[in-house]
């Protein structure tokens, strides 16, 4: 592990010396003993972590609600991660380079003080230390204890350096998120609206304080986020669109990291088509779970097996709105042509052509059309097809999530209030498109049942911030990837062998106080795609990587592994 800097490299630069809007384009920068000289220099080098090496929620592949067509080497889900993963190795390595990086600024800032005021540097200052402190928190929620480097030190003394205590490591961080939130404003404006805000740091400082179960903290954060009020942040009125181009402004988003395809920051063909319909050119690989379509509730806000309107022939009908925002439902116009899986639907209608044309999204046309029969519909849109790129800005962290946080730290407190039923009412109401005072509109929260709540929240979570990377951290810190994680992958029977009279699903599905569903019970009315395995003795951390171990044995290594 490389901890001294001795070339900065700049990725994200700024059109001019003032805090304005923030250019894609990476250049490169000088030796880092004569850089921070002036406003402009410490300014490119906090830009420099505004980007997605640095910032990322876990990859949903690792979770029950997502999966791809030829999903071979996901060493989460398959249970063979080792200690020279890929993916642990990748987080481990940027964490620490970006740590590296606020280390040197921190120590260097002052260079500037000639010719840049103690304001515009403590405020750089405070960028630079929420990134340290969110490079911890996805270290120790990964890792369990890490090294603490706090100052620049030499190759040499990288070589010696050991573990410190996670509650040591989180400790340092909880001060930096404190720093920050001091010292951030509440809300920019204009072109520098992506920058880091106060209410960034208080809602990293949530989410970390949650995943480590010190609920008074995350309560406290989380409402400090929800009491700065509609002029910081406020829940964008449509689900839907909220996840779009159009909705990259929302007062909703605290922390989105920009991209853009002019500026060659985006998504290629070869991702695009992964998710759109074989019918528009796409290869339906990358597609929702039966686990994720099966935990939408119904319209009175009842699980599908205890709900009397649940229908598993009409299997969309009657089910909460961000079922068919972020899956598309079958039967409906999507990227131009009517979206069918049904395998005796041999040809379908084309908004395109104004014509019926062959139907390639039923695996009797394409064997490899979605092997579950559900795609991706959220964040998507006609544009992906038209352009075969995708360069959505990359949401790290809304208001929607902070309140289901703030309702699940009291929760977890025995704090039931009518705050926590508001939190959950405001997020549930806007997925239904009515304001949380219309209670009738919506199946709103009434329960002040404490177990009841609990099962409520995470059901919340799940649905509402599906596709966003946060399923993988809930099951692992609420103990529940060992049963999620175990269970097969379930998609359609092969069109030979599907019963007509069964289409599309064989029956009620069982679920869970947990909200893990069973399909042992349908036989050969569905089929294993995959088997799924979680070592639960040594996969809620992940492996410290080789690579550095063998160049500091010091570090040691966590258990099982």
């Amino acid at each position: 592990m490389k901890t001294k800097i001795i070339y900065l490299i700049i990725s994200i630069a700024l059109t001019s010396a003032g805090c304005s809007k923030l250019d894609l384009n990476p250049l490169d920068g000088p030796s880092s003993a004569s850089f921070y000289a002036n406003q402009n220099e410490l300014e490119l080098a906090v830009n420099d972590l505004y980007r997605l090496d640095f910032w990322s929620n876990d990859n949903d592949l690792f979770t029950d609600d997502f999966w791809h067509r030829a999903q071979l080497g996901n060493a989460v889900t398959f249970g063979t991660m080792n200690a020279d993963d890929g993916t642990a190795n990748t987080l481990w390595t940027n964490a620490y380079r970006a740590i590296s990086r606020v280390n040197t600024f921190i120590a260097n800032k002052d260079k500037a003080l000639a010719n840049t005021s103690a304001t515009v540097i403590k405020t750089y200052e405070a960028e630079m230390r929420l990134i340290r402190a969110y490079q911890y928190s996805r270290l120790v929620t990964h890792f369990g204890d890490v090294p603490l480097i706090t100052q620049p030190i030499s190759l040499e003394e990288a070589y010696k350096v050991t573990r410190a205590n996670k509650e040591e490591v989180l400790t340092f961080a909880f001060s930096d998120f404190d720093y920050a939130a001091a010292n951030l404003p509440s809300t920019y404006t204009g072109t520098q609206m992506k920058r880091l805000t106060k209410g960034a740091a208080l809602a990293l400082k949530a989410r970390t304080a949650l995943y480590v179960g010190k609920w008074e903290m995350a309560r406290d954060a989380a409402n400090a986020v929800i009491q700065l009020g509609s002029t910081a942040y406020d829940l964008h009125p449509s689900y839907r669109d909220l996840f779009l181009k159009s909705g990259e402004t929302s007062k909703e988003i605290i922390i989105s990291i920009p991209r853009d395809q002019t500026q060659q920051v985006f998504s290629g063909a070869a991702y695009v088509q992964d998710f759109l319909p074989r019918n528009a050119t796409g290869f339906g690989a990358q597609i929702p779970t039966r686990e994720i379509f099966d935990s939408y509730e119904c319209t009175d806000g009842k699980p599908i097996d205890e709900s009397p309107l649940y229908d598993p022939k009409k299997p969309f009908a009657n089910r909460d709105p961000r079922l068919t925002a972020n899956i598309v439902e079958f039967s409906t116009q999507w990227i131009g042509y009517s979206y069918q899986p049904h395998p005796d639907t041999l040809t379908v209608y084309s908004s395109k052509t104004g014509t019926r044309v062959r139907n390639n999204d039923t695996r009797t046309n394409a064997q490899f059309a979605s092997l579950t029969g559900f795609l991706w519909k959220k964040g998507i849109d006609q544009s992906w097809a038209d352009r075969l790129a995708e360069d959505n800005d990359r949401i790290i962290f809304r208001l929607a999530e902070v309140l289901l946080i703030y309702a699940e730290a009291k929760i977890e407190l025995g704090e039931v209030d009518a705050s926590v039923l508001n939190a959950i009412n405001r997020v549930r109401a806007r997925g239904y498109g009515v304001a949380v005072t219309a209670t009738s509109s919506y199946p709103a929260v009434t329960t002040f049942n404490a177990a009841e709540l609990k099962k409520i929240v995470r059901r919340e979570r799940r649905v509402e911030l599906v596709l966003e990377g946060l399923r993988y951290m809930d099951l692992i810190r609420w103990r529940l990837a060992e049963k999620a994680l175990t269970r097969p992958v379930i998609g359609l029977p092969d069109p030979a062998v599907q019963n007509r009279s069964k289409w599309p699903f064989p029956g009620v599905t069982p679920i869970d106080d947990d909200g893990i569903p069973d399909y042992t019970g349908f036989g050969k009315d569905v089929k294993v795609l995959a088997e799924r395995n979680f070592d639960k003795e040594r996969q809620y951390l992940w492996p410290i990587p080789n690579v550095d171990r063998l160049q500091n044995p010091g570090l040691g290594q966590n258990l099982n592994y």
